[in-house]
């Protein structure tokens, strides 16, 4: 498994989806479709997408 870092190239906004994805070998696309379904139906995972935004380091 890759580290969780927050990769500088295929972001979108803050690159928390890509940086689960790559950390778990996931399809990005599908870790997106996730969130964004998590996002509307219950909410409080745009707290902890906030959160991991802050807290996941950024690739340099």
């Amino acid at each position: 498994m890759n580290a969780l870092v927050r990769p500088q190239q295929g972001r979108w906004i803050a690159g928390v989806c890509a940086a689960i994805a790559n950390r778990f070998g996931w399809n990005v696309t599908l870790v997106r479709i996730l969130t964004l379904i998590a996002v509307v139906f219950f909410g409080l995972s745009l707290w902890i997408y906030i959160l991991l935004w802050i807290v996941v380091p950024s690739d340099r």
